[in-house]
């Protein structure tokens, strides 16, 4: 079993990528969150481009937390789960907001992992966690190579257990990744973070 070393007063955000085979990766992991859980968790999956329903709704029937299409320039609260919009890019402001455009697509993709983790790096710095899954283009390798290199964590699902591992490997190719895991082991992570942020706070309070 993995051991994390984890300071969870650092962290302030979590931004998951994924692309194809990664549905029911997200799904098990929302499934797994508990209702409260403390951090804002951003997610940018690839998306048919022009169907804007469904995909919310079955992501929904699974998570305990209901899942958000934010709008431009709405702030990021603290214990809620956003979805990319379809067909918009979602960068995240130094503001603590989001910020939706239609400029062309990155990596083929709109919206793009890259764009989501790299603004979402240099907004928060070190305060940020990084989670790349199954997919089968690069989009999100350059994305966690910048939340490394601002000091965040990054965590790829374990490739030898993504249905398609074009894009872990490719993030893992270029930059560091301080955890490799399995569905399994990301959702412990997560519950482990969340445990040591409660505490904390109790502890504070």
């Amino acid at each position: 079993m993995t051991q994390f070393k984890i300071d969870s007063s650092q962290y302030k955000a979590i931004v998951i990528g994924g692309s194809a085979g990664s549905f029911q990766v997200i799904s098990k992991i929302l499934s797994s969150i508990p209702s409260n859980f403390e951090l804002p968790i951003i997610m940018c999956l690839h998306r048919l481009r022009h169907v804007r329903n469904g995909f919310v709704e079955a992501l929904n029937i699974k998570s305990n937390i209901e899942i958000e299409e934010p709008y431009d320039k709405e702030a990021i609260k603290r214990g809620k789960v956003y979805l990319a919009p379809a067909n918009y890019h979602l960068g995240i402001e130094l503001g603590n907001t989001f910020a939706l455009s239609t400029e062309e697509l990155v990596n083929n993709s709109r919206p793009a992992i890259d764009i989501t983790l790299s603004t979402a790096a240099y907004a928060y710095r070190n305060k940020l966690i990084g989670i790349l899954l199954s997919g089968a283009n690069k989009d999100g390798a350059i994305g966690m190579k910048n939340v490394h290199e601002k000091g965040g964590l990054t965590i790829i699902q374990d490739p030898q257990e993504c249905l398609i591992d074009t894009m872990p490997l490719a993030a893992q190719k270029i930059t560091k990744i301080d955890y490799v895991l399995g569905v399994d082991g990301i959702i412990s992570f997560l519950l482990e973070l969340d445990k040591q942020i409660k505490a904390t706070a109790t502890t504070s309070s």
